[in-house]
């Protein structure tokens, strides 16, 4: 059984939403799968974001973001409660980022993050 939740655990930044819908939109998609946001044990600082594009599995949280459909495993809310995910493309950076204010350090990768 599937959780649908009213308010979003994370946000995104226009950029973000933009690079998300555009993959979307590629031919090659496999429209049954959403956007999975979570953490995974790894990474320089003890945990890794995780995200990508999923099935939903049984007992995942359901939530959208600007039409983007969302998934989350239930226990990684508190590791990513207010989290803000971003885009960056520049000639030395280019990828998603995330601002979490649940982390109390992160690695220089901006990947990996401890509690």
């Amino acid at each position: 059984m599937e959780t649908t939740i009213a308010t979003t655990p994370v946000t995104m930044t226009a950029g973000a939403i933009s690079e998300i819908k555009r993959l979307m939109e590629a031919p090659e998609f496999d429209k049954s799968q959403v956007l999975r946001v979570g953490v995974k044990g790894g990474g320089c600082s003890g945990m890794s974001y995780i995200l990508g594009f999923d099935k939903i599995e049984e007992g995942d949280e359901q939530f959208t973001i600007e039409g983007i459909p969302c998934t989350m495993t239930k226990s990684h809310g508190i590791y990513l409660m207010g989290m803000e995910i971003d885009w960056q493309e520049g000639l030395n950076n280019r990828g998603f980022t995330f601002t979490n204010p649940n982390a109390s350090k992160t690695c220089g990768c901006g990947t990996s993050f401890a509690v």
